[in-house]
């Protein structure tokens, strides 16, 4: 449990810092389901590190295809 609120903790601040707000959603989402699932694989730092960096990626994809007007990043 300290693991995993250690890990929310440093991703918060770390996503305080970031350049775009879709960033810092993307990764304070994928960082909580990452450290969840690598707390379960005994792993949470690392899987919420990676859980940043891919939540920020989605996000910032889905920001970039609704700035074309495409519906790419749209739920169907």
């Amino acid at each position: 449990m300290k693991t995993i609120l250690a890990s929310l903790v440093l991703t918060a601040a770390a996503a305080s810092f970031a350049a775009t707000p879709a960033a810092a959603k993307g990764c304070l989402k994928g960082a909580v389901v990452g450290g969840v699932a690598g707390h379960m694989a005994g792993h949470g730092k690392t899987g919420a590190a990676a859980g940043c960096a891919v939540g920020a990626h989605e996000a910032h994809k889905k920001d970039k295809a609704a700035a074309q007007g495409g519906d790419q990043g749209a739920p169907k």
